[in-house]
Parts: C-alpha cells; structure tokens; sequence
C-alpha cells in the first residue's frame, strides 16, 4: 500500500508498518505498527493477541488506563466477531472451497482475505486440524448474548479490566448507601440540624444524584464488562 504493508506470517500472526520510518531530511518520522496473533483454541473460538508499537504519543497512551483501552477495542471485536461468526457458517454451508461463492470481495484490501483462503486451502485443506478430531468444525451458533458476552472471554483474563470491574461495583454500592444515608439523615434530622429550605434542597439533590449516578454506573458496567447489543445498522 501507498503508506505501509501488511504482512501474514503463517500460521496466525499478522504484521502492518509504515514505508518509510524517516525522513528525506533524516529526522525520525510518526509511525506506529500492529502486530496481531490469532491463535484457534477450540471449534469456532479464537484467542487474539495484538500490540500496537510506535514512536509518538507513548506518554499520552501510558496515561490512559488499559481498562479504558479495552473498552474501545472490545466494541471493534464486536463488530468483526459477529459478522465473522455468520460468515465462516456460510463458507461452510457453500462447501469450503467454494468460499468465495458465498461473499463478494471487490475492492483491493480483499486481496488479503483471498491471499489468505488460498494459503488455508493449500496447507490447511480449508480447516484447521485440530489434535482431537471434530465432528464438527464449527459449534451450533449461540444466542447473541453469549456470543457477544465480554467477562468470560476477556473480563476474567485480564488484570486490568477485573480490577476495575471490581472498583466500579464498590463504588456503585457506595453511591447507593451514600443515597439512602443522606435520605436517612434528612428525615431525622429535619427541623433541628436541617432547618432550612436550601439544606433540605441540597440533601435531597445529594440523595437523587448519588442514586442517578449509582443507576448509571451500573448501566456503563453491564455494557463494557458483560455484554452490549451490536446492531450494525445503527452504526
């Protein structure tokens, strides 16, 4: 391509960097890379592995917590997982080497997709052979919502992520006691420490604010830990 190449490197890991790294003028230029491992673990599940090096930016990326990372790149795989989960059972159900009857790859970044399925169809057979023979190669396809769902398949691998999730849920608790405290306190107290209008406001804007937050975080936990609807359209 014109700013860079990708390269696959057999069997499951595909490498992107620029052309050029400097300048006609010998100064270092911006560049960043991806390094991507995908590996087949079981029929229909793979584990991917990826790392983005590059030489700007390093100090903003260190500042930006891994859990808020993963949250964006989680809704990338989203997108890709379901329409690859949908598209491999319709390879199959064309026949596997018939794959190419069964998509349509006009444009040329597809030339990949084709370099890669002849590559899988000369040294893979079109399957992966997996040490224990499968039936079947592909697994009945699950409701969206254990096909999409996040904590098993990264939430409970990941440090990061696990350690804010349970962060988060502390907090959400918290915010629901602080509620009900400040309400507590505002009916026990009201006409002796409470005495005036604006207190009694500010206490009870405290309790609905707690409470709203509270419902909100746990909204923003259910749909970054554990599973959000992707609707391609409304993309």
């Amino acid at each position: 391509m014109d700013r860079g190449s990708i390269r696959f490197v057999a069997p499951c890991t595909i490498h992107g960097s620029p052309t050029v790294k400097v300048a006609a003028d010998g100064k270092t230029k911006p560049w960043f890379m991806v390094v991507e491992l995908c590996i087949p673990v079981a029929p229909g599940r793979s584990r991917l592995i990826w790392v983005f090096p590059r030489n700007f930016g390093v100090w903003l990326y260190k500042m930006i917590p891994r859990w808020l990372s993963h949250t964006v790149t989680n809704r990338v795989l989203d997108s890709d997982m379901y329409l690859l989960h949908f598209e491999e059972r319709k390879y199959a159900a064309a026949g596997l080497g018939n794959w190419q009857n069964a998509c349509y790859v006009p444009t040329s970044s597809d030339t990949m997709i084709v370099a890669f399925r002849n590559w899988f169809r000369k040294y893979c057979k079109n399957q992966v052979g997996w040490a224990t023979s499968q039936p079947d190669q592909l697994p009945p396809t699950p409701t969206k919502d254990k096909l999409l769902e996040r904590y098993w398949s990264h939430v409970a691998q990941c440090t990061s992520c696990s350690a804010a999730l349970k962060a988060m849920k502390a907090l959400e608790v918290a915010l629901q006691v602080a509620s009900v405290a400040v309400v507590g306190f505002l009916a026990v107290a009201n006409g002796t420490l409470v005495k005036s209008a604006v207190q009694r406001t500010a206490a009870v804007s405290a309790a609905v604010l707690c409470f709203a937050a509270s419902r909100w975080l746990e909204d923003y936990i259910q749909k970054s830990f554990y599973f959000v609807d992707y609707v391609h359209a409304d993309k």
